[in-house]
């Protein structure tokens, strides 16, 4: 059966606007743009990959989850779900050269999807930018002679602090901290509670705008905001220097903490492996959630990137190389970190065990008070928060373009030459993040960002990615799919990528989403737990993500279908004409058809039967 019984491809003007061809620069999609090269791409996903997570999630799951044992499940999520999902959305996105809610033409029925996908990204733009705030903030506090969470010194402290002496040399106290006092706190503790956040006794306690970090998140706007001015233009040079530079930190941090005392028990516990573990089941949903959030499908930024690709771009080779990097960029992270935390536990008589932790709290106080206890503590300092914020800004440019991106894609709809607002568009959307994300900068800001984490992109994000799974394999057809694929690759993928997409995928997700209600638990921080309305605004954001897929499934099945349920139905889950390659020369070339008549586009309907 040939493509044009199947499929039928409409542009809004033949030849120009609705046909973009290649402009002087190269460009084959003059209206949206191209990357200028393929490493402008690579780059741009290696950054939007490997992120804060890669650093302070990983090689505590690693050392948790068994050690050197972790790697087993964590390669078999990876190629078991996490590639595949990775070059799923990157096929989607660079075929139609659509976001992440344009791509949805392959089953117009769910392009609430695509609507969710934006809602998750910009939950994340608001407070992972907040997440950045805190890295400026620690960057600017680190240019003084001895970095101001070493000692106890400091106004802020309390009777409890125990840390260094007070000659702010690397000399620490004798005996360890619990021998020392019942409720004994570090010095870095106290700095990021009592100096960084201000921190009241819970999300009912508000307080007051910092006005500290109130600027530093309007400087991490501001920044993002001019790297996105001329879209992928321009993060694309700008990624040249954000997603190699932590690269060149990470391996400077390695040498430094591998030639510090205890450096070899930190190692030790982070890859020795522990075989029994395999056995857990929360091992295994470990590995697939940490691969999840690493790669980041379902959050939409994958769809923008590669829908800025030329249409015979090989996204199967990039999509494997851009995984593997981030992978290999985590396992490389541990020893870093794990280095340093050994020399952290050699230094304050704690075993390994009592000083690992995840999140913010191996980022903003376990790493930076070892870094405190090293001589040439500021050079470190510095060199850390500076790694961080390049690691954090990379993610945040991918995340934010998304949003722009959804904003253009369907606004092109209403307003005309709207591509030519993008500037506007950016400083605007800019602007309504940094203003919802200013809560986060009060006595209480905290509580709202670790809500935000755990309930933005968790239930919403597995159910997102398994209906994009199960949506592309079964409504619109794995075969038809891998056939779309061949025309940009000029070869067929091959029967690994149809078992994955078809089976273990969603297999695999609808496995962590279940393994999450199961043992679902009250959220905490710290030593607060959040009341019911703290759970019940956690859970409104779940809601906020997947509501606009029933809302717009409703809406599509009463306004633009017609006839019978059944036949809205099944009208509602073909392919729409929209499903098909920008330009006419591609168009043409894998079989399209279009006609024009009077200037007009004439549609000839057909039948596009599931082909399984």
């Amino acid at each position: 059966m040939s493509k044009t019984d199947n499929y039928v491809a409409v542009d809004t003007e033949p030849n120009g606007h609705g046909s973009p061809g290649n402009d002087d620069n190269g460009d084959e999609n003059v209206e949206r743009g191209n990357w200028d090269r393929r490493l402008d791409f690579i780059l741009s996903s290696v950054g939007y990959a490997v992120g804060l997570g890669n650093v302070w999630r990983f090689p505590y799951l690693c050392y948790k989850n068994g050690g050197g044992a972790f790697l087993i499940p964590y390669t078999i999520m990876l190629f078991a779900a996490g590639i595949p999902l990775f070059v799923l959305e990157m096929g989607l996105g660079q075929f139609v050269s659509k976001g992440c809610v344009g791509v949805w033409a392959v089953a117009p029925l769910f392009k609430g999807i695509g609507f969710g996908m934006v809602v998750i990204s910009t939950y994340v733009c608001i407070y992972y930018n907040m997440i950045i705030a805190y890295t400026l903030f620690y960057f600017f506090a680190s240019f003084s002679k001895v970095v101001p969470w070493s000692d106890c010194d400091n106004y802020w402290n309390t009777e409890t602090c125990v840390g260094h002496s007070k000659n702010g040399t690397n000399e620490t106290t004798i005996g360890t901290i619990e021998t020392l006092h019942e409720n004994a706190t570090r010095p870095s503790q106290e700095f990021w509670d009592r100096y960084v956040l201000g921190r009241s006794e819970g999300l009912h306690e508000m307080g007051r705008v910092r006005w500290q970090l109130c600027l530093c998140l309007l400087l991490a706007w501001i920044i993002v905001c001019l790297c996105l001015i001329k879209g992928v233009k321009s993060v694309g040079k700008v990624v040249y220097f954000t997603a190699t530079f932590p690269y060149v930190v990470l391996f400077i941090l390695l040498i430094r903490g591998v030639t510090l005392p205890g450096a070899g028990k930190g190692i030790l516990f982070y890859m020795k492996p522990v075989f029994s573990r395999l056995g857990d089941a929360k091992v295994w949903k470990d590995a697939a959630v940490q691969i999840f959030y690493s790669l980041g499908p379902a959050w939409g930024g994958i769809h923008t990137l590669a829908s800025y690709n030329k249409f015979h771009n090989n996204f199967r080779r990039d999509g494997i190389t851009i995984s593997l990097i981030n992978c290999g960029t985590s396992v490389f992270a541990g020893f870093v970190i794990f280095s340093v935390v050994g020399f952290m536990a050699h230094d304050s008589g704690l075993p390994v065990d009592k000083v690992a932790e995840s999140g913010p709290g191996l980022a903003f106080v376990v790493y930076p008070e070892a870094l405190a206890r090293m001589p040439g503590s500021t050079f470190f300092s510095l060199l850390f928060f500076f790694m961080l914020l390049t690691l954090g800004l990379d993610t945040m440019f991918v995340t934010m373009e998304t949003v722009v991106t959804a904003v253009l894609d369907e606004g092109r709809y209403y307003i005309p030459n709207i591509y030519e607002k993008k500037l506007l568009i950016t400083v605007i959307c800019c602007s309504i993040c940094f203003l919802l994300g200013l809560p986060m900068t009060t006595n209480g800001g905290i509580y709202i960002l670790t809500l935000m984490d755990n309930y933005s992109a968790g239930f919403s994000l597995m159910l997102v990615a398994m209906m994009e799974a199960i949506i592309v394999s079964y409504v619109y057809g794995i075969n038809r799919f891998l056939s779309d694929m061949s025309i940009m690759l000029r070869y067929e993928m091959g029967i690994y990528w149809k078992v994955c997409w078809m089976v273990l995928s969603p297999f695999i997700i609808g496995f962590i989403f279940i393994f999450f209600c199961v043992t679902y638990a009250p959220l905490t921080y710290q030593d607060y737990t959040y009341s019911p309305v703290g759970e019940f605004l956690g859970w409104m954001m779940v809601v906020a993500a997947v509501f606009p897929i029933l809302v717009y499934m409703v809406y599509f099945l009463v306004q633009r279908a017609e006839g019978s349920i059944l036949e809205r139905l099944k009208y509602s889950m073909k392919a729409s004409n929209e499903w098909a390659p920008a330009l006419e020369k591609h168009r043409i070339e894998g079989g399209y058809q279009v006609i024009y008549q009077d200037n007009k586009v004439k549609v000839e309907q057909m039948d596009q039967a599931v082909n399984l």
